[in-house]
């Protein structure tokens, strides 16, 4: 008997060590309806013309999300042009961190300038929806048949401390493949920031 249950909790660990949430490179994402920070409802589907979509899950409050604030704005700037806006996602709990609340948000993003909206993932539906995990995350999209094609998740770059320093822009040169045609030669890289605040369970 003892046997027995040693074999199936041993099944249920590798099931449960093998199970994978959230998307992965060549899935097809979901389309979202969010709370910009302007009080309007933004979904990606608003984009006629866009290419595809630099989808940032970030905040205000992490010190590694402040590190790539600017870079952010920059991949905004530079792609913005060519069919690939950013949008900016703040799945924190405000609970948990009363920085990254919606009014919070506002601030932030009229402080800075944004030219990107900033949206409110209230009930973290979307930041699991998607499988991210820290601040940021990038998720880079791209227009297919298929529909919206996770064609890169990770890092932004393979420097958090200096922009200028980065020898490898993982998301630029994502982009830069997808507009030649081809495919990202990194399409998966380790996200390095804070974690996502979740809400905590009653």
């Amino acid at each position: 008997m003892n046997r027995l249950l040693v074999g199936f909790l041993a099944l249920v660990l590798a099931a449960s060590c093998t199970a994978q949430t959230g998307y992965k490179v060549g899935d097809a994402a979901r389309d979202f309806s969010l709370k910009n920070v302007d009080g309007r409802t933004v979904s990606m589907k608003d984009f006629a013309d866009a290419k595809g979509f630099i989808v940032v899950f970030t905040c205000n409050s992490c010190p590694y999300a402040r590190a790539y604030e600017q870079r952010i704005m920059d991949l905004h700037a530079k792609y913005a042009s060519k069919g690939y806006p950013v949008i900016a996602i703040n799945p924190n709990d405000e609970g948990r961190q009363p920085e990254d609340s919606f009014d919070n948000m506002v601030k932030r993003a009229k402080e800075k300038g944004y030219a990107f909206p900033y949206l409110h993932d209230e009930t973290q539906e979307i930041a699991a929806a998607y499988g991210a995990t820290r601040t940021p995350h990038v998720y880079l999209l791209e227009k297919t048949a298929k529909g919206l094609e996770v064609a890169y998740i990770g890092a932004i770059d393979d420097n958090v401390e200096d922009a200028g320093a980065a020898k490898v822009r993982y998301v630029e040169a994502a982009i830069d493949a997808l507009s030649s045609g081809q495919k990202p030669a990194t399409s998966s890289t380790k996200a390095i920031g804070c974690t996502i605040k979740w809400k905590k369970s009653s």
